[in-house]
């Protein structure tokens, strides 16, 4: 009998060893399966940009000033020119009909509007804009046009008809955006679904109607994020839109927005080339910062001149002086899509009026064969190329470190070294350069440089290379 019990006590442990040997086995398993999901890599941006933006520039549109007319059939004229300049995406600023309650001068401001469905009769009609629209695309470049969902006009018709979209004082009084000198303008509530659908359907009917490739958004950190996700998610359904954000967001690319403004890439070149600082605060708060944290996928827009630059704080690009031509060539080769703004290439040399007509000097200019050899050679060469197109910034040591910056970008078997002087000073770099050794040329003296590892370089102040790794 004894050994019949110690039999059966035998049998009933192994089977509960072996349920529970099973048991952990399948635990394992399911650890070791939520580890390696867990723990792997996720990338950031979770939308898809349309693939023609991977080599693009963008340049942004002043309709009222760029032509006597100011009309979109006039300038129509300069789209072969941006072509050649080496343009891709033409940024209109507002085209919409202008609030006429509390405008600011006589023309009043593009951002005040009045009907989100309408075009504003200064620069045409519809059927115009749609033809400009065609020509664009006909010549192989997109259009986006730039949206004001933040606020309306006092006058804008959704006032009366549902004053319960805007945000209102203690007295129950309409009012401007806070903190700002923006009281030709009256900010809306998005806590409202019904200007939610709203904003949407406006935004759904210019892709629809006029076959835009997308938006740039004014003041969009100002308007809640899940707004704009939605509005992607919609856009993209019709077609593979483009959509730039007026902030510097990094939550804003997840879901809702292809690019951003780098607003501190542009204090940082500023402070350099006007006010002599070092180029510290460049390479440590925003280079260093770029490729460290910033999504691999979300484009940053790199400019030295925009309509907020231009007009309201009245620093024109050639505010940047002696280091004019160094800034442009390191908003075109770092990391980022280059922008222009209407007549930079030109040489536009003061701010242009921004409630007045105040036409653009059309010239050609040296800046203009500069930022063309550059966009140009941003088309061809994968290094250059924007998000994961293109090749990430490595910087290359040297013994001018506090006047010097020097960099590679990688990308299959294209390369590019950029070598900038940002100081007033003549002086003789080393380069470490024993990573980049190869024969190389100069985008614009064309000369020959043969690297081999520690290599000197005689700059003269403000002076840059930018050398193409020869196949």
């Amino acid at each position: 009998m004894k050994t019949i019990i110690n039999a059966v006590a035998f049998l009933l442990f192994m089977g509960v060893y072996t349920a529970c040997h099973t048991k952990s086995n399948e635990d394992d398993k399911k650890v070791q399966g939520e580890t390696e999901v867990r723990y792997q890599p996720r990338e950031y941006v979770e939308l898809k940009h349309p693939e023609w933006t991977k080599n693009a520039s963008i340049y942004e549109v002043n309709i009222r000033q760029f032509t006597p007319e100011g009309t979109f059939k006039a300038f129509e004229s300069h789209l072969p020119r941006l072509k050649d300049l080496g343009i891709d995406i033409l940024w209109l600023m507002p085209i919409h009909p202008i609030g006429e309650k509390n405008r600011k001068g006589s023309l009043g401001s593009y951002y005040s509007v009045r009907d989100y469905y309408g075009v504003n009769p200064e620069f045409g009609t519809m059927a115009d804009f749609k033809h400009l629209v065609d020509k664009i695309h006909q010549m192989g470049m997109y259009v986006v046009i730039d949206w004001v969902a933040n606020h309306s006009a006092w006058d804008n018709a959704l006032v009366t008809e549902h004053p319960e979209w805007y945000i209102k004082t203690r007295e129950g009084n309409f009012q401007p955006t806070p903190w700002r000198d923006y009281d030709d303008i009256i900010d809306f509530d998005y806590s409202q679904p019904g200007l939610r659908k709203y904003m949407t359907d406006a935004l759904k009917y210019w892709v629809k109607e006029t076959n835009i490739d997308g938006y740039r958004c004014d003041m969009a950190s100002f308007v809640p994020i899940e707004f704009w996700e939605n509005v992607r998610e919609e856009l993209d359904e019709i077609k593979p839109v483009f959509m730039l954000a007026e902030a510097a967001d990094r939550d804003l690319h997840k879901k809702a927005f292809d690019m951003t403004f780098s607003w501190s890439l542009w204090d940082h070149l500023h402070a350099i080339t006007v006010n002599k600082k070092g180029i510290h605060g460049l390479t440590e708060g925003y280079l260093a910062e770029h490729v460290s944290i910033w999504p691999t996928d979300g484009y940053r827009m790199n400019f030295i001149d925009n309509h907020d630059k231009n007009a309201w704080e009245g620093t024109p690009f050639s505010n940047f002086k002696d280091g004019l031509e160094a800034a442009m060539v390191l908003t075109c080769t770092i990391e980022g899509m280059p922008m222009l703004y209407s007549g930079q290439e030109a040489g536009l040399n003061r701010p242009l009026n921004f409630f007045e007509k105040d036409q653009i000097e059309w010239q050609k200019h040296k800046v203009g064969e500069i930022y063309s050899k550059l966009l140009n050679l941003k088309h061809k060469n994968q290094a250059l190329w924007n998000g994961k197109w293109g090749g990430t910034m490595e910087r290359i040591k040297n013994d001018q470190m506090k006047k010097v910056i020097a960099f590679s970008r990688q990308k299959n078997d294209d390369k590019v070294i950029t070598i900038v002087n940002l100081s007033d000073d003549n002086i003789n770099a080393k380069l470490d350069s024993e990573y980049h050794k190869g024969i190389y040329r100069d985008l614009f003296s064309n000369k020959e440089y043969t690297l081999k590892g520690k290599d000197q370089f005689e700059m003269n102040a403000w002076s840059y290379l930018v050398l193409i790794k020869e196949k």
